[in-house]
């Protein structure tokens, strides 16, 4: 992949059983069934501030910055208008892929868990802070082991904050991180998430001269859907 849209989120608890229901049912064949979407997957906090991570793989920036996947946001069904009512605290960005390091010799590999950091700065200092990223932080968490996937996505702030049907239903404002990190394991919970702390800490982010504003969570994975061949 070379485009992906990124969102986190909470949900009340009224509305989770409507939401498991139209999220796997209708919302994520809906996105994946949108040219160039090729996969969307969902995640549940393991040790998180949000309690969701989704995570939808495109062929490239463009596709999520398209008239496709507008359409979509600016004509939502019923039945999202109804589930994103539940929907709190939202963060999500349109994402380039910039950098994927993986274990495995061919192909794509997937973990079972999944790390976040989402990593806001000023975008002034955005390029520095993203060679540290790329040059000290990503180079260890792919040799680590474990770690079969690392991600570094860096999001369109101005697409990412384009104000649709979707985003007006819920009534507030999605917050959105413009560099993120994604990280994928198939240790045992508890030491996956030691090793990626001790590197995307935040004492070891402030070591790197790396002082933007960091949430760090760590997923189990729920649901994935892929695109029909």
């Amino acid at each position: 992949m070379t485009g992906a849209v990124a969102i986190w989120h909470d949900i009340e608890p009224e509305g989770l059983a409507e939401f498991y229901a139209w999220h796997g049912q209708e919302h994520m064949p809906e996105r994946v069934s949108i040219p160039g979407f090729r996969s969307g997957r969902r995640f549940i906090a393991a040790a998180a501030d949000l309690q969701f991570f989704n995570l939808y793989e495109t062929d490239s920036l463009e596709v999520v910055l398209g008239p496709g996947y507008k359409a979509r946001l600016d004509s939502p069904t019923p039945r999202t208008l109804s589930a994103v009512r539940h929907f709190r605290h939202v963060a999500r960005s349109l994402c380039r892929v910039m950098v994927t390091h993986t274990a495995a010799e061919s192909g794509v590999a997937q973990g079972g868990l999944i790390a976040t950091l989402r990593y806001d700065i000023d975008p002034a200092q955005e390029a520095a802070h993203l060679a540290v990223v790329q040059q000290a932080i990503l180079p260890a968490l792919a040799s680590s082991a474990g770690i079969c996937s690392v991600s570094l996505l860096v999001a369109d702030r101005a697409a990412s904050g384009y104000v649709n049907a979707e985003q007006r239903a819920r009534g507030a404002a999605n917050a959105v991180p413009p560099i993120v990190v994604l990280v994928e394991g198939w240790a045992e919970p508890q030491a996956f998430a030691a090793q990626v702390r001790a590197i995307l800490g935040p004492e070891a982010l402030v070591r790197l001269g790396l002082d933007g504003t960091a949430q760090l969570g760590v997923y189990a994975h729920q649901l994935t859907l892929l695109k029909p061949r």
